[in-house]
């Protein structure tokens, strides 16, 4: 993992940067229960481990340390495609999904009343459409982006605005991306759930 992390190491101007980052790589891809929360990745109890050093660490270098996800995102990206375990070809597909979850309040940005393909109804709630590479090897994250409904860029939202309609430039989005990344090796399909 050091080796892996190490290639980063560039993307960051300060080594608490770069020990924060591996906290976070370690914590995702550590086996624990709750590694969605920041508790979970920091290895420690949901509510009393809170305020522990580890915790406060990271939820630093997520929340308030200067540094690009979009640049780590572009290098994670670089190292799978310049491998040829996990390099890109005319046989893969690239799949593009929107992902929704409820969410209680409005205070989280892109929170809004929205269509939940999950629960297979409008409801408070987020949206994110992601992009996969996958092909019979791997299948592997390529970009996510949260979708915001009309309501909360200052148009309002009509029953008739359909759900492709409404994410569809997010989705395209996340295609020129990918084929930017990948050109000349494109994909020999996109989906779009």
């Amino acid at each position: 993992m050091e080796d892996y992390a190490a290639c980063f190491d560039e993307l960051f101007s300060r080594l608490t940067q770069r020990r924060g980052f591996r906290d976070y790589l370690t914590g995702l891809l550590a086996p624990r229960d709750r590694n969605k929360t920041l508790t979970g990745l920091a290895g420690s109890e949901p509510v009393k481990g809170a305020q522990h050093a580890p915790v406060q660490r990271l939820q630093h270098f997520l929340s308030q340390s200067t540094w690009d996800p979009d640049e780590v995102n572009r290098r994670r990206l670089e190292l799978l495609i310049n491998d040829p375990a996990t390099a890109p070809h005319g046989c893969g597909v690239i799949a593009i999904d929107d992902s929704g979850d409820r969410k209680d309040g409005t205070a989280t940005a892109h929170v809004g009343r929205q269509w939940l393909g999950r629960y297979g109804k409008t409801d408070n709630g987020i949206v994110t459409v992601t992009t996969v590479w996958a092909d019979e090897r791997v299948y592997y994250p390529l970009h996510a982006e949260s979708y915001t409904p009309a309501s909360l860029v200052g148009r309002p939202s009509r029953r008739t605005d359909t759900v492709r309609r409404r994410r569809r430039p997010v989705e395209r989005s996340c295609r020129r991306r990918r084929h930017r990344l990948c050109s000349p090796r494109p994909a020999s399909s996109v989906t779009v759930d």
